[in-house]
């Protein structure tokens, strides 16, 4: 008799509607039940860190992708999904993020790991919510390994930066991970390299003046553009648009430390507006 479990099911990806709960496997439907809550935080900050990076291509959450015609598997994050258009995906993103609390099903999660395995996937991270916090790293062709806490992950090719693991998960972590990311995509290394060069203008500009006074305003100017230039980029790395209210007051400001706040708001606001009130 064969075994039903292994057995070709019925379905077919086209069966499937967008917002419909279930995913396929060889034509079995599964349920995939909504996040829980501590886990619904957690792909957030994960996407974020990892949309952000600089070298990754775009990142999507809970999409579907039909890996054959019979299979379609939605991993919680996807890391290059190929032409966004409509429909179901049909490119097998190089890697994976799947986030595992209480009510796992273990033996469905390994066959949701062969599966994008055998479509081209090359890394599947299990992110475990449960006990220690860790990610377990199923490489195709390779053994299991495990990242714990301090430790980080690394995706050749696929993403510039180690992810430190608590940076998947982590609110504070994450937000400061999407920052030296996008501060990168602008030419920064970090905040501290924002200040540093912007002191450089400032000196360039002194010597130029010739005079002290010159000098100290000059290096306060070159603080302040440089902190007001990576604002700007910022805002749009976000694909923002400043209203023309809101580009006065960022060029009016003269306060380095405001200039900065704002900066991080971008990173972690909703929406423009709620980072200028």
């Amino acid at each position: 008799m064969t075994n039903p479990k292994t057995a070709p099911g019925p379905f077919q990806t086209w069966h499937l509607q967008s917002g419909d709960p279930y995913e396929l496997s060889r034509g079995h439907a599964i349920y995939a039940a909504p996040t829980g809550h501590d886990g619904a935080g957690p792909n957030l900050r994960g996407g974020l860190v990892l949309d952000t990076d600089p070298l990754a291509p775009a990142v999507g959450v809970d999409a579907g992708l039909a890996l054959s015609p019979n299979t379609m598997r939605a991993p919680d994050l996807a890391v290059g999904l190929g032409p966004e258009r409509p429909g179901w995906g049909t490119t097998a993103p190089p890697l994976a993020v799947e986030y595992a609390s209480v009510g796992q099903d273990e033996d469905e999660l390994r066959q949701k790991i062969a599966e994008l395995h055998a479509a081209g996937t090359r890394w599947v991270w299990v992110v475990r919510l449960v006990g220690p916090r860790r990610v377990e790293v199923h490489e195709k062709g390779q053994p299991v390994s495990v990242v714990g806490s301090g430790q980080s992950l690394i995706a050749p090719g696929v993403l510039r930066n180690a992810v430190a693991i608590e940076a998947l998960y982590d609110r504070e972590a994450a937000h400061e991970a999407a920052l030296r990311n996008l501060l990168q995509r602008q030419g920064y290394e970090s905040l501290d390299d924002v200040r540093t060069k912007s002191r450089e203008e400032g000196r360039e500009e002194g010597r130029e003046e010739g005079r002290e006074e010159g000098r100290e305003e000059g290096r306060e100017e070159g603080r302040e553009e440089g902190a007001r230039s990576v604002l700007r980029a910022t805002v749009e790395a976000r694909g923002w648009a400043l209203s023309p209210e809101q580009r006065s007051r960022v060029e009016a400001c003269r306060d380095v430390a405001q200039l900065t706040m704002w900066t991080v708001r971008v990173v972690t606001a909703a929406t423009v507006d709620d980072v200028f009130g």
